[in-house]
């Protein structure tokens, strides 16, 4: 059963990462949590718990040799694309199927969220409206924690269980610095990671950052005429060169985008931070060139170098990484069925701690835990979907026996 308590004491913790310090962990508050996770991985009876400088925590449950071993991971840190302070969880028992009124000025809509529908009887916990909740990815450091809870409870029989609880995974640098000869005995790993639980997702985007900084020349407006070079001017004329069709709000499944998610500036100075995605990587690699010619477009025409990208890869499609074992996709397919869902393969419109750690030899799909609304004050998590997910995991473990 999903200890929704858990759950309460773990989003109440502030564990916003942040998207302007490349230092790991890129904010002090992620410490707090990981403090505490230790803690309850010593309550529990786990081995070998550490935690390091990076914030990652690491834990071993001592299983039996006749099973393969497993890693589950789950990102300690929460999205600075709303607040992530002063959360107040409430559950809604049975819901209703109708309009979720979180406050005065903010509702759950279903014109705005039409798969609110599927969620009718179940028990749902939202937030106040101000915050994001933070299922995101604390519903899965909480499924986690109940598996073993089960698990060590029911004396049930399993090979060992590593666990890894990351910091930063919403900043793209959740594995970076991972330990990886703590888990060079795993035959897989799992982010729990996902929303529906009946989704199995190895496909993530190809990832970039860019950053556009532009610099003007400011002069009296008065007396502008040929001499002002405004940077704020030359920004908008940047954004209207890339597709505007290639924008997040217009694009799902398998289509890329470029996302201007930050833009600030003066007539002087003016700086865009923008993330590429796609899975295909030629479409990938051709939206950065894309970046690269309008810059040198721009510098052209004002022939100085006016326009500067700073351009980062942060992680790769793991696909082709995941293909070489369907074995794994086979028995999460089992797990699936078997608690009576039907399996459904989707691409993840985002990218996880998977997507580095298969990329480097830990192969690592992931599963969902029951939120939807991820990064909003529109979050949820369904206790239905969440408890599934438990015996999904449990099911695949069950399914690393030795033949």
């Amino acid at each position: 059963m999903f200890n929704f308590e858990r759950f309460f004491k773990y989003v109440k913790i502030d564990t916003t990462s942040d998207q302007n310090n490349e230092n790991k962990p890129s904010s002090l508050n992620q410490l707090n949590l990981a403090k505490v996770l230790v803690e309850d991985l010593k309550e529990l009876g786990l081995n070998n718990i550490c935690l390091e400088n990076n914030g990652n925590v690491y834990a071993t449950y001592v299983g039996s040799k006749d099973y393969k071993t497993i890693a589950l991971v789950a990102h300690i840190d929460t999205s600075c694309d709303a607040k992530g302070s002063d959360i107040k969880p409430r559950i809604i028992n049975n819901y209703d199927g109708n309009d979720i009124k979180l406050n005065n000025h903010n509702t759950i809509r279903i014109s705005d969220f039409p798969f609110l529908e599927e969620h009718k009887n179940h028990d749902l916990i939202v937030t106040d409206g101000t915050t994001l909740l933070g299922a995101d990815d604390k519903a899965g450091i909480c499924i986690i924690f109940d598996v073993l809870e089960y698990i060590i409870k029911n004396n049930i029989k399993t090979g060992n269980i590593k666990v890894a609880f990351t910091t930063d995974e919403e900043v793209g640098m959740g594995a970076k610095d991972f330990n990886y000869d703590y888990f060079k005995d795993c035959d897989f790993a799992l982010t729990l990671d996902g929303d529906n639980v009946s989704n199995i997702e190895y496909e993530t985007f190809n990832a970039a950052s860019v950053k556009v900084d532009i610099t003007g020349r400011s002069t009296h407006p008065g007396s502008a005429k040929n001499k002002m070079i405004n940077a704020i001017s030359l920004a908008m004329q940047f954004n209207s060169m890339l597709d505007p069709m290639m924008v997040p709000e217009k694009t799902d499944n398998y289509e890329g985008f470029n996302h201007l998610h930050n833009i600030c500036g003066t007539v002087e100075n003016t700086s865009m931070e923008y993330i590429i995605r796609n899975h295909d990587t030629n479409l990938f690699n051709l939206q950065k060139q894309n970046f690269i010619k309008i810059k040198d477009y721009i510098n052209q025409i004002y022939n100085q170098e006016l326009v500067k990208l700073t351009m980062v890869d942060q992680y790769y499609n793991m696909a082709n990484e995941v293909l070489k074992r369907k074995d794994i996709l086979e028995l999460i397919e089992y797990a699936i069925v078997k608690v009576g869902l039907k399996p459904k393969y989707v691409p993840i419109r985002g990218g996880t701690d998977g997507a580095t750690l298969s990329k480097n030899g830990l192969i690592c799909p992931n599963i969902g835990t029951g939120g939807r609304n991820y990064h909003s004050r529109y979050e949820f998590l369904d206790l239905f979907e969440a408890n599934k997910a438990i015996e999904i995991v449990l099911n695949i473990i069950e399914g690393l026996k030795y033949e």
